[in-house]
């Protein structure tokens, strides 16, 4: 499909730089795929009203570690070659002590490069790739490196909020949802920052199942789309992970007519990774880079929660591929048209398969 069908036009004022306070009063969209796609204005803490004791709702329980590095590439002592600042913001780990990352400026990069960041930790350039991506070895591993980044590190922000403002402080607190435990995602599933203690409960007291799994959300979901068609378009890996009993659990909830409400396009690219074409949902521990686009047969989730995506993006590509493509164009259009904000800090919806 044309790239260019997925475009819209949305004014600089309507990006969130900040999240709703608290996090649950943010707007809900509630879409509907009937009579052509029905609009209702809700918000996050009305969640519970729409969804039945039998659903499930799906979380992604990654945590967002501190991913962008400031460092210097040094230069040679001769003075052929001076020291060059560089920003690298990691986005997939190979091996304990190897990093895939996106880095600026990757031309001043070469092959055996050593970049020194904060806190006395360094590495190599052992690999360089399109759209500068490089392969980082750093000089430890495991936890200590783990360590050494949660040091060194800043959140990374999203490019459309980091271009506006630095991150701070408050961002180590807003920028994670209220579950996330399992450290490796280098951008938030933002769907889950709408959550609070308290929806929490409504939800538990309604008698709303809660399955989580894990997908490390890596910084290519921040890429922009630069071919013009999606068959040209190459997704960048993800690691993910669905335990068995979160499987069965799925899975037991579908055969009793239950209904599976991702919370968020990274729970949904799990999902359906790991389901079959009889729609049985399998434990999962691999790498994906499954692209979503109309024409797609889902076969795992019937709901989804989601906040409003970039023009042209993957993301926006998977939301039309689920509750429909002109659906959809009349969702953000009445989105924009109504005051909802956009992106990662902003308010959300909740889609219904077509």
């Amino acid at each position: 499909m044309r790239v260019d069908a997925f475009d819209f036009d949305l004014p600089e004022e309507r990006i969130a730089l900040r999240p709703a306070v608290p996090r649950d009063s943010a707007k809900m969209l509630v879409v509907s795929p009937e009579g052509g796609g029905t609009m209702v204005d809700a918000i996050a803490r009305d969640l519970p009203s729409w969804l039945g004791s039998d659903d499930v709702l799906v979380f992604n329980d990654t945590r967002v570690i501190p991913a962008r590095l400031q460092g210097i590439r040094p230069g040679n002592p001769d003075g052929s070659r001076q020291d060059v600042p560089v920003e690298v913001t990691l986005h997939l780990r190979e091996a304990p002590d190897v990093w895939r990352a996106f880095a600026k400026p990757s031309k001043r990069l070469r092959l055996e490069d050593e970049v020194c960041f904060e806190g006395g930790l360094t590495a190599k350039v052992t690999e360089k790739g399109v759209g500068g991506e490089v392969c980082l070895r750093f000089d430890c591993a495991g936890p200590v490196l783990d360590q050494a980044i949660a040091a060194a590190g800043i959140m990374p922000l999203p490019p459309y909020i980091a271009s506006k403002r630095a991150a701070d402080a408050q961002d180590q607190q807003d920028y994670q949802t209220i579950y996330a435990r399992n450290d490796g995602a280098v951008a938030a599933p933002t769907a889950g920052l709408h959550f609070t203690d308290d929806l929490l409960a409504k939800l538990d007291a309604k008698g709303i199942q809660r399955v989580h799994l894990t997908l490390h959300v890596g910084a290519g979901t921040f890429l922009p789309v630069k071919v013009d068609d999606t068959d040209d378009h190459k997704m960048h890996a993800e690691y993910g992970e669905i335990t068995e009993q979160a499987a069965q659990a799925l899975n037991d909830a579908h055969a009793k007519g239950g209904r599976l409400i991702a919370v968020g396009t990274t729970a949904m690219r799990l999902l359906e990774s790991a389901v079959d074409e009889n729609g049985i949902i399998h434990p999962f521990a691999d790498q994906t880079d499954i692209f979503i686009t109309p024409g797609y047969t889902f076969r795992a989730v019937d709901v989804l929660m989601t906040n409003f995506h970039l023009p042209k993006s993957t993301l926006f590509m998977l939301v039309s591929a689920f509750a429909g493509q002109e659906v959809m164009k009349q969702a953000y259009d009445y989105a924009i048209r109504n005051e909802y904000r956009f992106y990662s800090y902003g308010d959300t919806s909740l889609l219904f398969i077509a």
